[in-house]
């Protein structure tokens, strides 16, 4: 697709990273699958994606988590001892 950004460039598949804020919690995730503006390198994301996105966000905030940093890929069982 053509970048709405710039309006230059076309998006191919890629991986970028989002940064969630709210309520004091900030979720930094990284690996995010999106299409990638070859040109501005702006991200566009999934709607599915998106909303992954939204639910973890949420589920720090309401767990109190102040900072965290997580890969896209990686979710770790609630039961799991890292």
């Amino acid at each position: 697709m053509k970048c709405v950004i710039c309006k230059q460039g076309k998006t191919r598949p890629g991986k970028t990273t989002v940064t969630l804020q709210r309520d004091g919690t900030t979720l930094v995730v990284v690996n995010v699958p999106a299409e990638v503006c070859e040109n501005c390198r702006e991200a566009y994301v999934e709607e599915d994606t998106a909303r992954e996105l939204l639910e973890r966000a949420e589920e720090a905030a309401r767990a109190g988590v102040v900072v965290e940093v997580r890969s896209y890929g990686a979710r770790l069982s609630k039961d799991s001892h890292a």
